[in-house]
């Protein structure tokens, strides 16, 4: 059975930093990302990762801020978060698939996990 379990959200102020963290149970999938949902908008990505970590993908919104990183040893995925905003604020997801490109569409990711919550004061 697979399980993705996320950690690590919790409250900051603006301007900090915060590290989330997905441990995959059972396995090591090719790609992993993380996608986010704000109060009353839709699911948007947030940055992916390939299997050697070497391929890396983020939006916009997290370019020269967030950090995604994983430990294949570990099947564990993380986002590192600097500088943070009070639109950061949302409900973060980890996904997991086993495509061998660095994807950006939700549809392509096969496992997700609960959602962990990060709110960030203004």
């Amino acid at each position: 059975q697979v399980q993705l379990v996320e950690s690590g959200g919790g409250l900051v102020q603006a301007g900090g930093s915060l590290k989330l963290s997905c441990a995959a149970s059972g396995r090591t999938f090719r790609s992993y990302a993380w996608f986010r949902r704000a109060p009353g908008k839709e699911r948007e990505f947030v940055a992916a990762i390939s299997w050697s970590g070497g391929l890396t993908n983020y939006a916009d919104s997290a370019k020269g801020r967030f950090t995604i990183s994983r430990d294949n040893a570990k099947n564990t995925v993380y986002l590192q978060m600097n500088r943070l905003k009070s639109e950061d604020t949302a409900v973060y997801y980890c996904a997991a698939g086993d495509t061998r490109v660095v994807v950006t569409l939700s549809s392509e990711y096969d496992y997700w996990g609960q959602g962990t919550q990060v709110t960030v004061s203004s």
